[in-house]
């Protein structure tokens, strides 16, 4: 099981070593690329961090809402979605290409992560923008989306996300972010929670966000669970 984190996101987690850190326990890092989080310095310095530690970097692209952190319902029209996230996806190609780096798939942040998941509209703006950025890389959504057999019946590699730090209702579904308790914020709860989710055969890879609380020990904590990085 492969474990990514949500990163370039907090010009003081690159500052102060956090985000290095937490580089060092993943395999994928899911880069912010300028729609609710970063910019071109970040990008490439988290690129670097990438390349030097060895972790495969993806896109992590967002409506363009830095106020509300990409988190906000949408309210922009689709072609703006699209090229909105055409636009992020070529600055953080171009700062791979001087990397030297690879894009290595693109899971979109926040409000369109979960608009592309249920709305089949919404999967193929956001297909129709990676295409257009010149990426054929798997799309990361989360395990049991609605619009997964769409994507893949025109092409699309689809590649199926559970979390670590976030609560699940008993239907399955992430807790909303604005109720009590949805952040796992507890190490031994997050990695119980990796283990059952490896356990379930369906998932790809299980996510860490980088701006949970105790981020950095609950990297540490899903890491032990769920062995070495491969």
């Amino acid at each position: 099981m492969r474990l990514n984190a949500d990163v370039g996101e907090d010009a003081a987690a690159l500052a102060d070593g956090r985000q290095q850190a937490l580089l060092a326990l993943v395999d994928d890092a899911n880069v912010a690329c300028g729609g609710h989080a970063g910019d071109l310095d970040t990008m490439a310095r988290t690129v670097a961090q990438c390349r030097a530690l060895g972790v495969a970097v993806g896109a992590h692209p967002s409506t363009a809402d830095r106020l509300g952190f990409g988190r906000a319902p949408i309210t922009a029209a689709p072609g703006d979605v699209e090229a909105a996230v055409r636009a992020q996806l070529l600055a953080l190609r171009a700062v791979c290409d001087d990397a030297r780096v690879a894009i290595a798939h693109v899971k979109p942040h926040g409000a369109l992560y979960h608009v592309a998941a249920d709305d089949e509209a919404w999967a193929l703006v956001l297909l129709r923008a990676v295409r257009a950025a010149g990426l054929d890389v798997p799309l990361v959504l989360i395990a049991g989306a609605t619009t997964a057999a769409a994507l893949r019946a025109r092409g699309a590699r689809v590649l199926a996300e559970g979390f670590a730090d976030r609560s699940y209702d008993r239907h399955g579904r992430l807790v909303p972010r604005d109720q009590p308790g949805a952040l796992v914020a507890d190490a031994g709860l997050a990695a119980a929670q990796a283990t059952r989710l490896a356990a379930r055969g369906d998932l790809d890879t299980l996510c860490v966000h980088g701006d949970t609380p105790n981020a950095l020990a609950i990297a540490r904590a899903a890491r032990d669970a769920l062995g070495p990085r491969r």
